[in-house]
């Protein structure tokens, strides 16, 4: 991860900046193109603010024919095109280039239609996740996957990344809740995938559209699966001595056939960061802290709880409180919702990892991280969906001290590298991006990659959207078998770090 490196600016393109700033104004007029430095500075980074750089030029549509032609114009003009969202992307998947457009789609905020008959929502790619939930819980109904930045992060970031969040485990991912897509290509034509149906025919193109962190086209209209909120809903409160005694918990709960709708771990020193945030009433001793949330019939959940304790208490639990409301379920959420927030109380800087692993292999994992803390120097917060094993260690550092902003990314890179080691990937749900670009190499062979960029050529021949993110390096679409050339893009200088 150190020293990361993005495309060198097109001269070619700066030069021309203000006769592609004038076409732009023609295509979106109004107050829908932002190319005033000082404007711009809020579109320079997104959650990853290690890293920042001014994009060429920001322009906010409102409609679908008008990213049409804003994508038209760049790939019959040879100008890159960086999508956005509500940009809490954690990878830096977002971050613009300085001789590209970067098109904010956030002007795209109505929800369009709503089907309870069908269980299905359709909205534009600006609605916030708990946005969709909103427009639909009067009807009894929710959408469920819920990544703990769901109240500002948008359902189109959301397909970008494939996020997950507290209830992946039951219900799946974005994936698994996403019935169909219209998207622009970077040519400008608009092509429709899936719908309210339950299937398509032909090759799965949304499945690869979910999750392609902007390579491929723009999203304009999402049609979602939304659910039946359940009858029952409570959530378990269990602390251990140790996170491997809890991560052994987890391990169990899972063997035993017991699927939760949520479950959630956090190790002491998250736990105390988030009960000084919230005062969520979490216990401040507990090595470790499960919330386990069991959703469905009344009866189903009584029993289910039940079997919870006697596992947990077979693993070592110092603690367990069952919530006896929903005001007491929510206060069980409010701290691990919270725990990013409340992390950045204690520490100037931090980097927020992502990476998966096989459930089994957590007890192992969690040890190993610690003695990666102390060969780094750094002090590390796990918060992590257990369930499925999706890890999310919080890396403190002071960016105002020499060395330390180099020291959390290698050690983020050694977490990474550890996952892959245990059979597992290097992202659960906040995608590549620039983050973790220059470690696909630990998972995936040339050959591998190489693979995956044609599919990118097959969409984007010239290689103008989203350039610099995923693939550690960029080959030519014609050395990979077609026929479109397109200018070399090495070396790469370094992006500017603020």
């Amino acid at each position: 991860m150190s020293g990361i490196v993005m495309p060198r600016p097109d001269g070619d393109v700066l030069e021309r900046r203000g006769e592609i700033v004038a076409a732009l104004k023609r295509l979106v007029p109004g107050e829908g193109v932002i190319d005033a430095a000082v404007e711009m500075r809020a579109y320079e980074s997104d959650a990853l603010t290690a890293y920042r750089q001014l994009p060429l030029v920001v322009v906010l549509p409102e409609t679908v024919e008008q990213v049409s032609a804003v994508l038209r114009y760049c790939h019959e003009n040879s100008v890159k095109v960086v999508p956005r969202g509500a940009g809490t992307s954690l990878s830096g998947g977002a971050l613009p280039v300085g001789d590209g457009v970067l098109l904010s789609m956030m002007k795209f905020n109505r929800v369009l239609d709503i089907d309870p008959a069908n269980r299905a929502a359709v909205v534009q790619p600006g609605v916030t996740n708990l946005g969709i939930t909103r427009a639909v819980e009067h009807l009894g109904f929710y959408y469920a996957p819920d990544p703990s930045s769901q109240i500002a992060c948008s359902i189109g970031g959301n397909i970008a990344e494939n996020s997950g969040g507290v209830h992946c485990l039951k219900y799946g991912l974005t994936t698994n809740n996403v019935l169909g897509l219209e998207m622009v290509l970077v040519t400008g034509e608009v092509i429709r995938l899936g719908g309210k149906h339950l299937d398509a025919e032909g090759y799965d193109i949304l499945a690869l559209m979910t999750g392609s962190e902007g390579l491929l086209g723009v999203v304009t209209e999402v049609t979602v699966r939304i659910l039946q909120k359940p009858e029952t809903a409570r959530a378990a409160l269990i602390g251990f001595p140790t996170s491997e005694d809890g991560g052994q918990c987890v391990a169990d709960i899972i063997a035993a056939g017991i699927i939760p709708g949520g479950m959630e771990m956090m190790d002491e020193l998250a736990i105390n960061a988030a009960e000084d945030f919230v005062n969520a009433g979490y216990p401040r001793d507990a090595g470790a802290l499960l919330i386990v949330e069991l959703d469905g019939p009344e009866a189903e959940v009584d029993y289910l709880l039940g079997e919870i304790e006697a596992i947990a208490r077979r693993n070592k639990a110092s603690s367990l409180r069952v919530s006896t409301s929903e005001e007491e379920r929510n206060t069980f959420w409010a701290g691990r919702k919270a725990a990013f927030p409340a992390v950045g109380r204690i520490s100037p800087d931090y980097l927020c990892m992502d990476g998966t692993i096989p459930r089994k292999a957590l007890p192992d994992v969690l040890t190993r991280m610690r003695a990666l803390g102390e060969t780094h120097g750094l002090r590390c917060a796990n918060v992590f969906h257990a369930g499925d094993g999706n890890l999310h260690p919080l890396i403190l550092y002071d960016a105002n001290e020499p060395g330390q902003l180099e020291a959390a990314e290698a050690f983020g890179a050694d977490i990474l590298k550890l996952c892959v080691e245990f059979d597992g990937v290097l992202t659960g749900e906040h995608g590549v991006g620039i983050e973790k670009r220059d470690l696909m190499p630990e998972m995936f062979t040339e050959d591998d990659l190489k693979q995956q960029q044609r599919v990118k050529c097959a969409f984007d021949p010239k290689q103008l959207l989203n350039p610099g993110k995923v693939f550690p390096v960029l080959h030519r679409c014609a050395e990979l078998g077609r026929m479109h050339v397109h200018k070399g893009q090495l070396p790469f200088p370094d992006i500017p770090r603020f």
